[in-house]
């Protein structure tokens, strides 16, 4: 095999970064290869140029260069090489099973995906650790970032991973996340709708992007801007120096919930990326450096899910611990997780 070949993105990989993709399409692909065919122009989405990084989009169409014998031909099945302890690690965030799929409960610092800088510990390739007897991997039907912890879902068929990729599309699936911000937002609760759009990062496979909010009337005339929206409520707040605030993401765009938050002046605790470190009030927001007994990583959490189960058309609530660093917080500050609603967003009339 030689030629030119053309892919349609499908369903299921709508989301990844091309990189990624592309290597799971041909396990032989080198990230030299890749971006050494993106710098050229070789590889085109819709037939535009692209970076390593850029995230693909269910139906669009991938032209891909002769890649030689080699890289065309599919890599042999082997078994993953992880550590025991990695196993063992992985098999203990499983939060909920069944024969149909696994929630896990992620800690704060795995990737869900390999990438550029991402290493080979991640949850995408541990999978084997999580089959439990069948004879596929399970797959990721969603992701989070590195250092987000909580809930992740993955389905243990193809049938399964279609239907949940449906039901996240159509916003079908209630997500609430919990976070720790600094400052106190005024009002307590309301929607972000600034459009967001990729800030070139740093590195040859565009590490350390990040996006920039735009006023919602200027999404249309910006070029690679798209809408986003996010609901937040004040849970409870530490005087005016730390909120414990539930964010909804209605839409599901990259660093969406970090980058909404930080816009209004009260970034997450410990995000540096959109909040940098400093520790004072500056007038205009604050820094997402707290001090004290608070460590310095990111607050941001997956709490909970409500879904329609794919197969059974149960609904299931799922709820995730908070990690030790966000617990070590609460302690800190006296916040108690008994005391938040299952869904402020959605509270019964008194």
């Amino acid at each position: 095999m030689s030629g030119v070949q053309n892919k349609t993105i499908t369903e299921d990989d709508g989301g990844q970064r091309l990189d990624r993709w592309l290597r799971q399409q041909f396990p032989h692909l080198t990230q030299g290869r890749i971006e050494k065919m993106c710098r050229k122009g070789e590889l085109r989405v819709d037939g535009g140029r692209v970076k390593p990084a850029t995230r693909l989009e269910t139906g669009q169409k991938v032209r891909i260069p002769p890649l030689g014998d080699a890289a065309e031909q599919p890599a042999p099945k082997a078994q993953r090489k992880y550590k025991p302890s990695d196993a063992q690690m992985i098999q203990s965030c499983v939060l909920w099973k069944d024969e149909h799929m696994i929630v896990l409960n992620k800690p704060a610092g795995l990737p869900s995906q390999g990438g550029s800088g991402q290493g080979d510990r991640h949850v995408d390739g541990l999978t084997e650790a999580l089959m439990f007897g069948y004879k596929e991997r399970p797959k990721l039907v969603h992701r989070l970032d590195k250092d987000t912890s909580g809930l992740l879902l993955l389905a243990r068929t193809p049938r399964v991973a279609r239907a949940l990729s449906e039901a996240l599309r159509h916003r079908n699936v209630r997500k609430i996340y919990w976070a720790a911000v600094a400052g106190t937002p005024n009002p307590r609760a309301g929607s972000i709708k600034n459009g967001l759009v990729k800030s070139a990062g740093r590195g040859r496979g565009g590490e350390a992007e990040k996006m920039r909010c735009i006023h919602p009337g200027e999404v249309a005339e910006t070029e690679g801007a798209k809408r986003a929206h996010t609901d937040f409520a004040v849970l409870t707040a530490l005087g005016s120096r730390m909120s414990w605030l539930a964010l909804v993401p209605i839409t599901g765009r990259t660093h969406q919930l970090r980058a909404h938050i930080a816009e209004i002046g009260h970034p997450i605790i410990g995000d540096g990326k959109y909040g940098g470190s400093s520790q004072e009030n500056l007038g205009e927001g604050w820094g997402a450096g707290i001090g004290g007994g608070i460590a310095n990583k990111l607050h941001l959490h997956a709490r909970t899910l409500i879904i329609e189960h794919p197969i059974t058309r149960e609904t299931l609530t799922l709820q995730a611990p908070l990690p030790p660093h966000m617990q070590a917080t609460w302690d800190y500050v006296g916040w108690d997780v008994t005391h938040a609603p299952l869904d402020p967003f959605n509270m019964p009339d008194e």
